[in-house]
């Protein structure tokens, strides 16, 4: 094995990434952290305040480069979102499956699962205003307590489907990025984890729940008598949307389709996704507002797609500037000639100090994913989880993308909306339950879920 001989840079980027790691564990975010330590380095690098500035600049660059397919596509899938909302064809969409809810167990499984399809085409947060909004006072009244439908627009939406995310593949697509694979392996290797991680959070969740609905029986009863009392009207849809009903969700299933028999992967298949979201929401707006006044309307939808998708990737696209000098982008950010990352180098110079093997590595690959998302967000800690398993694949010979899977997995499922309660605040409100309640009931299912996805590995490493 090659000998790798630290210097400066990389005891600065040590420095950096426990700094950060502390900034998360404190819920502080760590945007100047990443941009004062990305200054030294450009600093020791280059030997000057221009060239450490222009460090800074390259960084950011870097990553938005790498980041801005993702950005797009959460950005059309957002606009179309809207697009369908004010048609109506979200109602239209829910309502028949609203109908199906007659008992409580029906209306948790229904729910979540449709969360979870929802979650994968459009992301969670406008997929909890969408089911939110039209299946949860449904579950209510067919006796599911409210803090039930919240446990189960979390786990199946913001915990499976948000760290999976197969279709638009947001998540994946930042982990690969800085591991230096693609996002089809992520999705294909890490399968089994996602699988196992969520069959446990699922069934762990509906069984405390269902031990809960005994013990809680005459308030949870009181609770539907409520929700009963209090039907609600939804709003009429627009015509248009009868055709949008069936051309939106038989696009999808199509191109889905084409994925999976022409082996459309990676950069392609978001480029696919988000041409099929701009293509609806186009049509969409034609039909429901015609051919003039849809030249105004379709430039608000745009405009929504990409607030929404800037104000989530901000802080991620600086953050990720600072670990890609982790990884494959250092030689584009420092400039000069690097064989490797620095970040791998440390995971190099680790291999050939201490005698690591899968065993610790996928729990501390876990475990680190796991801390990265005290954020809150899920996406501020995957450049580094994505840097780490690049590093410790390739010192010790483990699978990347398996590693990539587990650090992605305790990101997301921790920090994209399931046990943190400032992350579970939309899911919360839109069901009228304490927040710090609903995380403290995820709190057990979600760590032995992800144990379990640990244990998988040790099968797959």
């Amino acid at each position: 094995m090659e000998i790798v001989q630290l210097n400066a840079l990389h005891y600065i980027y040590l420095i950096g990434v426990l700094t950060i790691l502390g900034a998360m564990i404190a819920r502080k975010d760590t945007v100047i952290p990443c941009i004062v330590f990305t200054f030294l380095l450009g600093f020791v690098a280059k030997g000057s305040i221009i060239g450490a500035l222009q460090t800074n600049f390259n960084a950011l660059i870097y990553a938005g480069s790498e980041f801005f397919g993702i950005i797009a596509t959460i950005a059309m899938v957002v606009a179309m979102s809207k697009s369908m909302a004010d048609m109506g064809t979200d109602v239209m969409l829910m309502n028949p499956i609203a109908k199906a809810m007659k008992t409580p167990d029906v209306a948790f499984f229904a729910l979540g699962v449709i969360m979870a399809i929802v979650t994968m085409l459009i992301w969670p947060s406008p997929a909890v205003a969408l089911i939110g909004a039209i299946m949860t006072p449904v579950a209510i009244r067919a006796g599911l307590p409210a803090i039930g439908a919240a446990i189960a627009m979390n786990i199946f939406g913001h915990g499976f489907a948000f760290s999976f995310d197969p279709i638009i593949q947001g998540a994946p697509g930042v982990t690969a990025s800085s591991a230096g694979i693609e996002p089809g392996q992520i999705i294909s290797s890490g399968a089994p984890i996602f699988l196992v991680i969520a069959v446990v959070a699922i069934t762990l969740s509906y069984i405390f729940l269902k031990k809960d609905m005994k013990v809680n029986a005459s308030r949870y009863e009181a609770e539907r008598k409520i929700a009963l009392a209090d039907t609600g009207k939804a709003k009429e849809a627009h015509g248009a949307a009868k055709v949008m009903i069936f051309l939106i969700p038989l696009s999808f299933l199509a191109i889905i389709s084409a994925m999976l028999i022409q082996g459309i992967k990676g950069g392609d298949a978001t480029a696919l996704v988000s041409g099929t979201a701009m293509a609806m929401m186009t049509i969409g707006s034609i039909l429901q507002y015609g051919p003039i006044e849809a030249l105004d309307k379709i430039v608000d939808y745009i405009r929504d797609g990409f607030g929404f998708g800037m104000k989530i990737f901000a802080p991620v696209v600086i953050i990720g500037g600072f670990f890609f000098i982790g990884g494959g982008g250092v030689n584009a950010i420092l400039g000069g000639e690097y064989p490797r990352g620095l970040l791998m180098d440390w995971g190099w110079w680790l291999a050939q100090q201490v005698p690591l093997s899968k065993y610790p590595v996928a729990t501390l690959m876990m475990i680190i994913g796991g801390i990265t998302g005290l954020d809150g967000s899920g996406f501020s800690g995957l450049p580094l989880v994505g840097s780490m398993a690049s590093s410790f694949g390739q010192a010790l010979n483990l699978d990347i993308p398996i590693l990539a899977s587990l650090g992605q997995a305790g990101a997301q499922w921790i920090g994209g909306g399931t046990i943190i309660p400032w992350a579970v605040i939309p899911v919360a409100a839109m069901c009228g339950v304490d927040p710090g309640e609903l995380a403290r009931r995820n709190t057990v299912p979600v760590l032995i879920a992800l144990a379990a996805g640990v244990v998988m590995s040790f099968f797959l490493l």
